[in-house]
């Protein structure tokens, strides 16, 4: 008799099942003998070839733990900051987690760092500005010199259009200097300054930079401590120090983050001339295209030119970088590292 169609189905149904079940245990039970005699080698042959991958990789298998160590303590700008006591510890934690494996972010900086680090440095230095605050200038940007935050911070340093323009730059939608990285470097500089005058302690202008000079003056009275680490905070500020000592950290040592580069993979200043420019300019394409290169590379060159003409009507003196011919061109023979710790070749 043939079953209703709805017992068929059952019957159907439990027969795949077994089928299903048996093929199973078959492969569970033979995988072992296969996998043992054909795929895995013994025991000690596999902790050798692992311990030989590690010596002879010094990139991110170097890593032998997937979280990079966090130092007892770090220091910034001569003051040595104790890391052991354990919110400061797991904050530190945080950031060396997030520099180690948000990898394209990590590497790009430390390969622009070799064209803009020269650039910050003696800046830094001429304005007595602790060297430690390039890192801060790291977290800001990632060190793009075009970034632009939602807020409308822009630059490698992030200015606002107000700030900029209190601290001497020239902001308005023909000529932008918060993306001028040598004008907006002295800007920052004396806007560090003046955090320094009012703190007298390079942690608390880093932490100022972010939450601005009257907050953290009013929330170390407010909380009644002494260093601006141990104020409560919004996250963002509360991470923010950390996040410039963890770049510090990185950068001092990329292969312990499992970052392995050669020289050329940095990439070098690119040689330039100068020509000074006290009228307007009416086409900035043409301009370009008269001194050998484009539109796209000006403006590369000089950001700060943010329409396609230089309006210039208050008759201002401006310097247009002009790369020369042969520097538009990568020679990977000729660049070399800014710090020989960034790279393994």
């Amino acid at each position: 008799m043939v079953p209703p169609p709805e017992e068929s189905r059952k019957k159907m149904k439990k027969y795949t099942l077994n089928i299903t079940a048996a093929m199973l245990f078959a492969l569970v039970t033979i995988s072992p003998a296969l996998v043992g005699s054909s795929c895995v080698a013994p025991k000690g042959e596999q902790e050798d070839t692992a311990s030989t991958a590690i010596k002879k990789d010094l990139g991110i298998t170097a890593l032998k733990y997937s979280s990079p160590e966090v130092p007892a303590s770090v220091i910034f700008c001569g003051k040595t900051i104790d890391l052991s006591r354990y919110d400061r510890h797991e904050r530190m934690d945080r950031e060396l987690l997030a520099f180690t494996y948000m990898h394209s972010t990590s590497l790009q900086m430390i390969k622009k760092a070799n064209r803009y680090f020269p650039i910050v440095e003696p800046i830094l230095k001429e304005n007595g500005i602790p060297d430690d605050f390039k890192y801060l200038m790291v977290i800001e940007s990632n060190l793009n010199p075009i970034a632009r935050s939602s807020a409308g911070a822009a630059g490698l340093w992030q200015f606002m259009p107000g700030t900029g323009r209190d601290y001497g730059l020239e902001v308005n939608s023909n000529i932008d200097e918060r993306y001028h990285v040598e004008k907006a470097t002295r800007a920052a500089c004396r806007y560090l300054k003046d955090a320094y005058a009012k703190y007298k302690d390079w942690v608390a202008v880093a932490a100022s930079y972010n939450a601005g000079q009257a907050r953290i003056a009013s929330q170390l009275a407010k909380q009644d401590v002494d260093d601006s680490l141990d104020l409560q905070l919004v996250e963002e500020t509360a991470r923010y120090v950390y996040r410039i000592l963890a770049a510090k950290i990185m950068f001092s040592d990329p292969t312990a983050f499992g970052f392995r580069l050669r020289a050329s993979d940095l990439y070098p200043a690119i040689p330039y001339t100068e020509i000074t420019v006290t009228e307007g300019i009416a086409n900035l394409a043409r301009f370009a295209r008269s001194k050998g290169i484009t539109l796209a590379i000006l403006k590369n060159m000089n950001p700060w030119l943010r329409e396609t003409s230089l309006a210039n009507h208050s008759k201002r003196t401006y310097k247009l970088k002009i790369p020369t011919k042969e520097g538009m061109y990568y020679n990977p023979q000729t660049v070399v590292p800014h710090d020989k710790r960034w790279v393994v070749e």
